[in-house]
């Protein structure tokens, strides 16, 4: 007798449901999908398997249990939680293996697994509560390789720097299309996020730039996955916060790399102005290969601090402008190209500058190689290391703005909020969704252009006042809550919360999925459990109530 398809389908509907219930409700507190969100927590496995069980695993690489004090902080500086052990990898299949054992041991065990590339993470997202951290940056196979032909492409290992990719290519002439600002970072940790920079507003961030994954999931599974092959997994791991598998392999597409770069910064006293002629330089076909912008709040000398690196198109002028008790928005653009080319591209230049409403006595350039440009930010990390100004707290705040509400989140911000010098920059420039894909769980506003806003402050040791820990995080509190109260389409980026309620919210219709999806590929939730999103517990499950209708 033939079965009732739509009853199968309303039975096979129910199940779905009732497992994700079952899967949120694995908590402690079936309300609280996170970690005490303290910075300091002191969490153990019921069952934790001893070193020699470990030690037995058949792999290349090694574990390390003594002196990994180095995997329970990371750059936030806010977060200590000590592993278990450091898995030093040499092979995909020490990954692989490793996972498998944890996930053997059952729910039971409480361990977890977190992959820690160079340790960027700002809110303890690649740590491991005494849980197994993978050291990425051990894994250097497969060794890179680059692909020329009509879409090149490197194909890279997981743990590889950025900066060494951007080396290698360039000996072809070629080079990723989509960067951050800063490029000493692991393939695998910024295709876990994003990887947002001045150049995503004409190519998209770095997960859109991505041909092809090879990702272990959380039963250790090693899946190759692509927009055709196995695409759930591909668009969920690619800003899926490490929540579904760990990146040991990508191809990343390349383009066409030009020797040198016009690098050109301006003023503007306007903030309707300064936002108007970002958006106009994102919207143009013909434009700048880079478009960023900074806020600047009662800076001294400002011009003067750049004369080290730029040359002022009217020093006279320059000399005599005062940024003191201002606030000032910067906007940083840049274009590439080759030497030969150098004629057109000052026209290029000039034609577009003209088109903008910048205060003129405050333009300067600049022409670096691209290397020296895109590794830009490394110069600063090597300053601030040498006067130990490097390995600090850095309470962060990212966050992706719409259009339409730019102009009320810096009037609050940057008038009312923000009212003393920052130390540390802070970020703000435009992007168009149209380069982004919308398979992925990368949340963004629901409008054709939004903007980055990152507040990258520094609280300096022992410091009081404007630079102290304590005011920081307060002032990223009132921000926040500003944007919760008066903007709810502003969404965090490099996000952290704490309760199931804000998670749901954040991801918004993407959260059923987002669930069905750590269902599918890590159904124990083993995998990168500092995002707090779904803890690991052997504690009693909650009863759940499913009413369907």
């Amino acid at each position: 007798m033939a079965s009732n398809p739509s009853a199968f389908l309303k039975e096979n509907f129910i199940f779905h449901r009732i497992i994700l219930v079952l899967l949120l409700s694995c908590t402690p507190d079936s309300t609280n999908l996170s970690y005490d969100s303290s910075p300091s927590q002191e969490s153990s496995p019921l069952s934790v398997p001893s070193k020699p069980l470990l030690r037995t695993l058949p792999l290349d690489g090694h574990f390390n249990f003594e002196d990994i004090q180095y995997a329970a902080k990371d750059f936030g500086g806010r977060y200590h939680n000590l592993p278990f052990a450091v898995l030093h990898p040499k092979s995909v299949s020490d990954i692989s293996s490793t996972i498998k054992y944890v996930f053997k041991l059952g729910s039971a065990s409480g361990l977890t697994v977190a992959a820690r590339g160079h340790g960027h993470s700002l809110q303890g997202q690649s740590q491991a509560p005494n849980g197994v951290v993978i050291h990425m940056e051990s894994l250097r196979l497969p060794k890179m390789r680059v692909h020329n032909g009509g879409s090149p492409y490197v194909d890279v290992s997981g743990g590889e720097l950025w900066i060494n990719i951007l080396h290698e290519t360039l000996k072809y002439g070629l080079a990723p299309k989509s960067w951050t600002d800063y490029l000493h970072l692991t393939v695998g940790g910024t295709l876990s996020n994003a990887g947002i920079g001045g150049q995503a507003f004409r190519h998209g961030p770095q997960i859109d730039n991505i041909y092809e994954l090879e990702v272990i999931t959380g039963k250790g599974e090693v899946i190759t996955c692509s927009g055709k092959q196995n695409a759930d997994l591909f668009h969920a791991v690619l800003g899926g916060l490490g929540q579904f598998g760990i990146i040991t392999r990508a191809k990343i597409s390349l383009g066409p790399a030009p020797e040198r770069v016009k690098w050109i910064r301006m003023l503007y006293h306007d903030f309707s102005m300064f936002s108007r002629d970002q958006e106009h330089l994102i919207s143009r076909k013909i434009t700048f290969d880079y478009i960023e912008g900074f806020v600047n709040i009662n800076k001294t000398g400002i011009l003067h601090k750049w004369r080290s690196s730029f040359t002022p198109s009217d020093p006279l002028q320059a000399s005599l402008f005062k940024s003191e008790g201002k606030v000032l928005y910067c906007l940083e653009v840049a274009l590439y190209f080759n030497p030969h080319e150098s004629n057109v591209i000052s026209k290029r230049v000039n034609e577009l500058l003209s088109e903008l409403g910048y205060i003129r006595s405050t333009l300067v350039m600049s022409e670096v190689s691209l290397v020296e440009f895109l590794d830009r930010v490394h110069l600063s990390e090597m300053k601030l290391r040498a006067k130990g100004l490097w390995d600090v707290p850095h309470p962060w705040l990212n966050l992706l703005v719409p259009k339409r509400k730019i102009g009320d989140f810096a009037k609050e911000v940057f008038g009312n909020i923000l009212t003393d010098n920052s130390n540390g920059p802070i970020l703000i420039y435009p992007l168009n969704k149209s380069k982004w894909n919308n398979k992925t769980f990368l949340v963004t506003p629901d409008e054709d252009i939004f903007y980055m806003v990152a507040f990258l402050p520094s609280a300096m040791p022992s410091a009081s006042g404007t630079e102290s820990l304590e005011r920081i995080l307060a002032q990223n509190e009132r921000i926040k809550s500003f944007c919760s109260t008066m903007l709810p389409e502003v969404k965090q980026y490099l996000s952290h919360y704490s309760t199931q309620e804000e998670w749901q919210s954040h991801f918004g219709p993407q959260w059923e999925v987002f669930v069905q999806r750590k269902l599918e590929y890590d159904p124990l939730a083993i995998l990168a459990p500092g995002q707090r999103i779904f803890p690991r517990t052997s504690a009693k499950r909650t009863v759940a109530r499913v009413q369907v209708t």
